[in-house]
């Protein structure tokens, strides 16, 4: 269980460098004190006495029993339990080491703090900003933590054989080095990280022909055949307001973030008219909307295929596309990765993402092909698209405070067909407790079709059950979290494996985890498993959602003018620019 020394929110103007702590056999001594008074008295008393040799002896002596914390324009000593607890503290930041015994830490005000066994075990950054790239890397340093680096440290899937675990460790070798392009020490609610000079950061955006983009929308009629998108897209492909959830709350479908990131590129600062001064090209092809509408109707795999044929047709003219092989290109596609990757055992999709010239630029997708190093997963579009600071932190300050009327909820359906699935035996699961345990809306008989009644749900609830649907992620992750609400995953690829960018590396911070084989396998309750989560646990999981998370998973109006907050689309655009760099 994870324990937090204060619970008050942070400020970066108070941050000092972490502390690092040597790690010496034998026993110690417990001793806090400044230098200046431990030489000033022992110097009074017996320094007179005693060879100056055995002096600096016992001195050091000392200091390599202790550990040093500079803090403002004090040094201060540490000496560690004899127990040889561990816990690792600078101001404003305390992290725990799992060890042997009891620890002991210096909290923001160097008191020092006892921290029992059995609450060490995993890691904890009070500090509400999270390091990447070459800052965590120095924070994080092996020999320091004695433990796994990356991915290996949160294995979810026990590999069966070779293939498997080779599979497993180049899953982990991508997604560390996906994390890698992320603007070494951006904060991601930090907007003086985004606002700084255009130079070398010009985004070229095509002006593709209508029927690339447009005009699909312009089917928006004839989309689905029991859905009309036309008010959809609406507002930019926002929808249209929600005025009873607040302000910038619109009823936005989940297969809209082409246009929506296409709305935001043609307003970006960092916009280019020249060719030559580009760094990025955007290629505003709404490969997603060109799937989905021949998803139900009877036509041939070449008529499937025909539109994303093209468009590569029309960027092969194009000598931006020729200098670089489209490797400083990106495609937005607002579907998953598999959508684009038809094989000769479905019929489903096209063929798009298979497309050798498709190889080389970089897709942002709503999901991604875990094996496909140029797929990189951004978060599902919210019905939360707000214009100003303010906004954000009146929504903040709502759900931080909303009592929490049930512990546990899932909206949502079965899957009869899928032998896999779970979610029968949590809907079982669920519907047995009474409505303060666990709350069920059931999405087969048109519960789901008002995003209020969802949110109204996600934002009374203490955690929302996220278990795989027809494919691994679900927008239902990004809703809850929006509301603050705890997600409970069964999947790793849900998010874990999916959004570098936006979600941390250390996925209990913001989640919990329940395997499928102990749902199904095993007779795990789920409900009953969360009951076992103390009220602390669960108030510093959803403050660190809240404050730290959420700004970085919504993606602001297409008018938004931020001067706090960084959204998803910004962190997007770094992530591109790094990636683009290297």
């Amino acid at each position: 269980m994870a324990v937090s020394v204060s619970k008050r929110r942070l400020r970066s103007s108070k941050k000092t460098e972490l502390e690092k702590e040597e790690k010496h056999k034998g026993h110690h001594r417990i001793l806090c004190s400044s230098i200046q008074h431990f030489c000033s008295s022992f110097c009074k008393s017996i320094l007179f006495r005693i060879p100056l040799a055995v002096l600096l002896l016992f001195i050091v002596y000392l200091w390599s029993s202790s550990s040093t914390v500079v803090s403002s324009n004090v040094v201060h000593i540490c000496i560690s339990s004899r127990d040889g607890g561990t816990a690792i503290s600078g101001a404003g930041k305390t992290k725990y080491v799992q060890k042997e015994n009891l620890g002991r830490v210096l909290d923001r005000d160097n008191k020092t703090v006892d921290v029992p066994k059995e609450n060490l075990g995993s890691v904890v950054d009070q500090d509400h900003k999270k390091d990447s790239g070459e800052s965590r890397a120095k924070n994080e340093n092996l020999d320091l933590w004695e433990i796994e680096s990356g991915e290996e440290e949160f294995r979810y899937i026990d590999s069966k054989n070779e293939d498997e675990e080779s599979a497993l460790k180049a899953l982990s070798k991508y997604l560390q080095l996906q994390r890698s392009w992320l603007v070494s020490g951006i904060d991601k609610n930090n907007i003086d990280d985004k606002s700084g000079s255009c130079k070398g950061k010009g985004i070229y955006v095509y002006d593709l022909p209508s029927k690339f983009n447009k005009d699909l929308l312009g089917q928006c009629s004839d989309m689905v055949p029991w859905t009309n998108f036309c008010n959809y897209f609406k507002n930019d492909a926002l929808g249209e307001p929600m005025e009873n959830l607040g302000k910038g709350w619109y009823r936005t479908h989940q297969y809209s973030l082409e246009p929506i990131f296409h709305s935001r590129f043609l307003k970006h600062q960092c916009r280019v008219f020249d060719e030559n001064q580009a760094k990025l090209f955007y290629v505003p092809f709404y490969g997603g909307l060109d799937v989905l509408r021949w998803h139900f109707k009877n036509v041939s795999e070449d008529v499937k295929d025909s539109l994303g044929i093209e468009v590569i047709k029309w960027l092969g003219s194009k000598q931006s596309w020729k200098r670089n092989a489209g490797k400083d290109h990106v495609f937005v596609l607002g579907k998953i990765s598999w959508d684009f990757r038809r094989n000769d055992k479905f019929s489903w999709g096209s063929r798009f993402l298979e497309l050798q010239e498709m190889q080389n630029p970089t897709k942002l997708l709503i999901e991604r092909h875990p094996w496909q190093i140029n797929d990189i997963a951004v978060p599902h579009p919210t019905y939360f698209h707000p214009q100003t600071d303010n906004d954000i932190a009146n929504w903040q300050i709502k759900i931080i405070t909303k009592p929490r009327r049930s512990l546990v909820s899932f909206a949502g359906a079965a899957r009869p067909g899928k032998a896999e699935s779970i979610r029968s035996t949590i809907i079982d699961q669920c519907k047995s407790f009474p409505d303060e345990k666990c709350r069920f809306l059931n999405c087969s008989d048109g519960g789901c079709e008002k995003p209020e009644t969802i949110i109204d749900m996600f934002q009374e609830s203490e955690f929302c059950l996220q278990p795989p649907g027809d494919s691994p992620t679900r927008k239902s992750v990004f809703d809850s979290l929006v509301s603050g609400c705890i997600p409970v995953m069964f999947d790793p690829y849900s998010a874990y494996y999916q959004y570098t960018w936006h979600l941390p590396e250390d996925h209990r911070r913001y989640s919990v985890y329940i395997s499928k084989e102990e749902v199904k396998g095993r007779g795990v309750n789920v409900v009953e498993k969360l009951m076992e989560r103390s009220a602390r646990e669960r108030e510093d999981m959803r403050s660190y959602i809240v404050y730290e998370l959420l700004p970085a998973l919504i993606y602001g109006h297409s008018d938004s003018k931020f001067q706090r907050f960084r959204d998803a689309f910004d962190i997007s655009i770094s992530g591109l620019l790094e990636k683009i760099g290297n």
